[in-house]
């Protein structure tokens, strides 16, 4: 059996394999399996990867590099929506995506506690060999993207405003004053700064939204702000920003200006997995 170890490489080549490559290619060839590094420096290098059909374990510092990997597997198992078979579920506009195994290097990317995923070379190579899978749901938006574990919107010193439609519930108009909203797939971005906002399981085929929005309460003496949290689980759920907003989505900043839809494809993801914890 041949195992791609592939390493995202930031616009230039390497400069050769780090320790916990070679730690999990030696221990895959142990397994009788032969191990072939590979470097990818855009969207064409991992796609390559993808179409060679070998098993994939994918070297990461972070989740967005996971991410990385997950939507370009995405654009090539994802019929046009003309071409859409009637094999695929209700719930799903996607395929089955091939398993991935996650090597942490000098950073553990959040994903691999939150799945549950093993995070040395030995046992990621051992749950490759093993061909143990635990599929995981996935978040996919209008924009093309794909989300693994989950976004934060705002949280910081400035508030926000935006309509926000859960399937077909409106938690926010677009009027009210909105510290920080997440839409979470995994428990990364469950609490923020101590603030518990939502329990998201990646398995249950439901995506998570909480809102906390500043509301204030006449005293006896003098009004009080508390913070009010909203919650939902739902298919899909769109925000429509009143002004441009700040965000992180599985690592990456940026920020957002326009109405953006997120939607769960149920147990789209998969992942190599210890044998005796899947």
């Amino acid at each position: 059996m041949d195992v791609t170890i592939l390493s995202l490489v930031d616009g230039q080549p390497s400069c050769g394999p780090r320790t916990q490559v070679l730690a999990c290619a030696d221990a895959l060839s142990a397994g009788g399996a032969e191990a072939k590094l590979t470097d990818a420096v855009d969207d064409a290098g991992i796609d390559a990867v993808l179409q060679a059909d070998n098993p994939i374990v994918v070297a990461a510092d972070s989740d967005s590099q996971i991410r990385a990997v997950l939507r370009r597997a995405v654009r090539i198992a994802a019929p046009a929506p003309s071409a859409r078979g009637t094999d695929l579920p209700d719930d799903r506009t996607v395929a089955d995506l091939p398993p991935l195994g996650v090597l942490p290097l000098a950073q553990t990317p959040e994903l691999v506690p939150a799945l549950g995923l093993p995070d040395t070379p030995e046992t990621v190579a051992n749950a490759v060999l093993a061909k143990t899978v635990k599929r995981t749901d996935l978040l996919r938006n209008d924009g093309g993207g794909v989300t693994v574990h989950g976004i934060r919107l705002g949280g910081g010193d400035r508030p926000w405003r935006g309509k926000i439609a859960l399937d077909d519930a409106i938690l926010t108009d677009g009027t009210e004053s909105l510290i920080v909203g997440v839409v979470a797939n995994a428990d990364g971005y469950g609490t923020i700064d101590g603030l518990p906002l939502c329990d998201p399981d990646p398995t249950d085929a439901k995506l998570n939204i909480a809102i906390a929005t500043p509301v204030a309460k006449r005293g006896l003496f003098r009004r009080k702000t508390h913070i009010e949290v909203r919650r939902g689980a739902g298919r899909a759920v769109a925000i429509t920003p009143v002004d441009d907003v700040p965000f992180i989505e599985d690592g990456i900043t940026g920020e957002l200006g326009r109405k953006r839809t997120w939607w769960m494809e149920r147990a789209a993801a998969g992942w190599y997995v210890d044998v005796n914890n899947p």
